[in-house]
């Protein structure tokens, strides 16, 4: 009895509008993860199609770009095989690169009404990580999706952690040793942070599709996406010249880029 009295005090103390919060959160990120998995269907697909291709010497004339439309076409009109057998197992490859791509492109338009019909500050924060280079849309949803509010962390270095982007340590009486990133937290997270972090080896600039993404958004959201560019940037040349790797170097990158997007993202839910 004192176990029901206490569940029903809970509820009735919770606030309908974080509770209508978090549940956005959760459905947003079982989508992005559907699309994630479909997204590594299609290259399974792709590559046991290719292989088959690949063992029969078919390959399009020309430098044809794989996978486009074209490409497709080309697959449908001018690969055949004399074998049934084979022809049959052809046909079912390309049946099933043709279905991943609808079914990405039915989870992409799933996640677009999705981010209508969420809260209006879920929808601000989403909007504001789009001011960052190489943070588009679908990257904004999977970071808001993964870790939710993200005032919930202290200061930058917390969500540093929880990315598991941060180097591990092997400390022995004064000597402190690091090794490789711990890898320890949201691996969704990390994988959008770095795929971001790459558009950073370019030289600062504000144009194109970024600037149509900034537009509406407060002076100050955009100045810190500007700090982000010439300082990322910086970091970037500054590893390489310094004879990092590329992968090292874009690790490194992604771990700031993340204090960025801590900033951006308290700010918004402020």
């Amino acid at each position: 009895m004192r176990c029901e009295r206490a569940l029903a005090g809970a509820h009735q103390s919770r606030r309908p509008g974080q509770d209508r919060s978090t549940r956005c959160c959760e459905a947003l990120r079982d989508l992005v993860r559907a699309r994630e998995d479909a997204k590594q269907d299609q290259l399974r697909a792709r590559q046991r199609l290719g292989k088959v291709l690949l063992r029969h010497g078919k390959r399009p004339e020309g430098s044809m770009k794989a996978w486009t439309g074209k490409y497709m076409d080309w697959l449908k009109g001018r690969v055949h095989f004399e074998i049934a057998a084979l022809e049959a197992t052809f046909l079912d490859y390309v049946q099933q690169v043709r279905h991943q791509a609808e079914r990405i492109t039915e989870l992409e338009k799933a996640i677009d009404a999705a981010i209508t019909a969420a809260p209006a500050q879920i929808r601000a924060v989403v909007e504001a990580l789009q001011a960052l280079r190489g943070v588009a849309q679908l990257t904004a949803v999977t970071i808001v999706a993964e870790v939710g509010s993200l005032s919930r962390f202290e200061n930058a270095p917390a969500l540093m952690g929880y990315s598991g982007m941060v180097s591990s340590e092997f400390t022995t009486g004064k000597q402190v040793r690091r090794g490789k990133i711990t890898k320890t937290g949201n691996g969704h997270l990390r994988r959008v942070v770095g795929e971001a972090a790459w558009a950073y080896q370019r030289r600062p600039w504000v144009g194109g599709f970024l600037k149509r993404r900034q537009q509406g958004l407060e002076q100050e959201v955009k100045d810190i996406a500007w700090k982000a560019q010439t300082r990322l940037h910086s970091r970037y040349t500054k590893l390489t010249a310094r004879g990092k790797n590329k992968n090292q170097t874009v690790t490194a990158v992604g771990r700031e880029l993340l204090g960025f997007i801590w900033a951006i993202a308290v700010r918004t839910e402020a």
